[in-house]
């Protein structure tokens, strides 16, 4: 039982986490790009020489707000002299240390006590655990707004213990201020009610459980505010500290329930940069793949990183047992990226998903009326199928802990559902659905391995050896395609599959899907990419040479990273 033992352990977590932190980092607040002082710029400076970069830093007499050790970067605000002066005899990559903000789901549902479990029962979750397969041992980080220890309605479980009455509470890491406490002060919101979608140990008034690893250990990161807006800075601070601590609490999987524009290749961003050293180390990161849905190459950042999984949400439309009308939620960013991955990798529940939220939180005061009057809000959004599949995947790696993160991401894409039409064919492209809806039994029976990232090399990548890119492409009617495949791996855009009515969820649809899970290439698509204008041209008149549609990238650093944006309700 985790009692005295683990409490003095949370109590250590303090000390061990500024272990690897150096007595310069002295940033006490988030960057505000109202703040800046006139003619200065926060930026993120890397180098491979970083204790060169240190040292020409302190030779300027210059203090950084951030040292980003994980990446061989600091964060520092500088003049445009200064930054000249770091230049100089130095090489050196420098990003804006741009802001970011969470990536929610709008506040939805209707006014009840206490609402019903839903979510564990319908991607057979209940199945892990009638085998007392609750996510035990298993440590799920969630980079958020916080996290509070809310108690259930019913039992008086719920994130601060587990179903046999445990403490599970690993406290909270603020990135923001470089602190850790065994509370959290969470004024969003929006990262408890994540984390309960994922671990919450309370049952429903039918006894039945919320949570889909109920057992599973919770810690927070905190780097966004109470309006779920950040700093590249103070995530991937976050990030690094998660990497200092991960064996000390057996950290498996880290969710990140927020995205952003990208501005850059993946492997050119540097907080992308950090969540690829998550994965490397063996991390199992899950993102949302945003809620800007639900048009083409919508992912943002970190969700357009190839290596790790990114979730899409679908719906049941409200009737929880009629699964035929069920279908991806419109408001579900899709693919391919920039780079030409297909993304998500896989969708999961993301409709007015109940979870525990606080009265007194930012979300709950805009949006009284979705509360229950108790404790449980409900939201939709792809930051909440996010946490559906980081729970999935504690539920693996307490199955079976040596399961690598290629490993946990090979297996649920095998075993996820593809969504068919009456007549047999894909009712949502690839680039919508991925491999298909997550499917809980599926994982955990499922015994496939290489079938996931085997085409890319992550220590290449990292170290800019090789960088690599994915087999979407554009064919000459502006549409998207997947190399290799036949004509049912074309997104034809024109078409209104998202409204179509009737669906069925079909385990594996096609063993030539291995193909895109699977396939990489270090040739360039054939779209053009011009960030230094901050336009990227996706598609094409390759007749007239006309651009059809354009991305502009010149917006406010404040419209960067946040959390997922508010959705109607589905």
């Amino acid at each position: 039982m985790l009692n005295n033992s683990v409490k003095r352990k949370i109590k250590q977590l303090s000390l061990l986490s500024f272990a690897g932190l150096s007595a310069w980092l002295i940033s006490q607040s988030l960057f505000n790009q109202s703040e800046v002082k006139q003619g200065t710029q926060s930026y993120i400076v890397s180098s491979d020489n970083y204790q060169q970069l240190k040292s020409k830093i302190s030779e300027l007499n210059l203090k950084p707000s951030h040292e980003l050790a994980i990446i061989n970067a600091v964060a520092i605000e500088l003049t445009s002299t200064q930054l000249e002066l770091i230049e100089q005899n130095l090489n050196v990559n420098v990003s804006k240390n741009y802001q970011v903000e969470l990536t929610g789901g709008n506040a939805w549902g209707k006014r009840k006590w206490q609402p019903k479990s839903i979510v564990p029962d319908y991607i057979d979750a209940n199945f892990a655990h009638e085998m007392r397969n609750f996510g035990d041992g298993v440590t799920i980080g969630f980079l958020d707004t916080g996290l509070d220890q809310l108690q259930g309605t019913s039992t008086g479980l719920g994130l601060s213990t587990d179903l046999y009455g445990r403490d599970k509470f690993w406290g909270t890491y603020d990135a923001i201020n470089n602190t850790v406490s065994n509370y959290s002060n969470e004024e969003s919101g929006h990262g408890t009610h994540v984390a309960s979608i994922a671990g919450n140990a309370d049952y429903d008034v039918y006894g039945n459980v919320y949570g889909v690893a109920p057992n599973a250990a919770l810690v927070g990161i905190k780097a966004f505010d109470a309006e779920g807006k950040a700093t590249y800075a103070d995530v991937i601070r976050g990030i690094d500290w998660a990497l200092q601590v991960k064996d000390q609490i057996n950290l498996r999987v880290l969710n990140m329930s927020f995205g952003g524009q990208q501005r850059s290749y993946y492997w050119e961003d540097p907080l992308n940069q950090a969540v690829m050293k998550a994965w490397q180390a063996g991390v199992v990161v899950v993102a949302s793949a945003g809620n800007n849905g639900p048009e083409p190459m919508t992912i943002g950042v970190p969700g357009n990183v190839p290596y790790i999984i990114t979730v899409g949400a679908m719906t049941d439309n409200f009737t929880e047992s009629d699964q035929s009308d069920d279908k991806v939620a419109t408001f579900s960013a899709a693919g391919p990226t920039p780079a030409g991955f297909v993304k998500p990798e896989i969708v999961a529940p993301g409709g007015h998903i109940p979870g525990l939220m606080a009265f007194d939180t930012e979300i709950v005061g805009a949006h009284p009326e979705y509360h229950d009057g108790g404790k449980y809000f409900e939201m939709s959004g792809t930051s909440q199928a996010a946490a559906v599949v980081s729970g999935v995947a504690a539920l693996m790696l307490m199955q079976d802990p040596a399961l690598t993160p290629d490993q946990v991401k090979c297996r649920l894409m095998d075993s996820a559902h593809t969504a068919m039409t009456e007549d047999g064919k894909l009712a949502y492209s690839v680039f919508q659905q991925g491999s298909g809806l997550v499917n809980a039994k599926g994982a955990l029976q499922n015994t496939a391995s290489d079938c996931a990232n085997q085409a890319l090399n992550i220590e290449q990548d990292l170290s800019g050896e090789q960088h690599f890119y994915g087999p979407a492409n554009i064919d000459d009617d502006g549409n998207f395609y997947v190399e290799g495949l036949g004509e049912e791996y074309v997104w034809r855009l024109g078409d209104k599959s998202l409204d179509d009515n009737a669906v069925i969820w079909r385990l594996n649809y096609d063993s030539n899907a291995i193909d895109w899970k699977n396939t990489a290439s270090t040739d360039a698509v054939i779209w053009r990419l011009d960030f230094e204008t901050n336009a990227v041209i996706w598609r094409l008149n390759f007749e007239t040479d006309a651009v059809i549609w354009r991305l502009n990238l010149d917006s406010p650093e404040s419209t960067g990273i946040n959390i997922n944006t508010w959705v109607d309700p589905q």
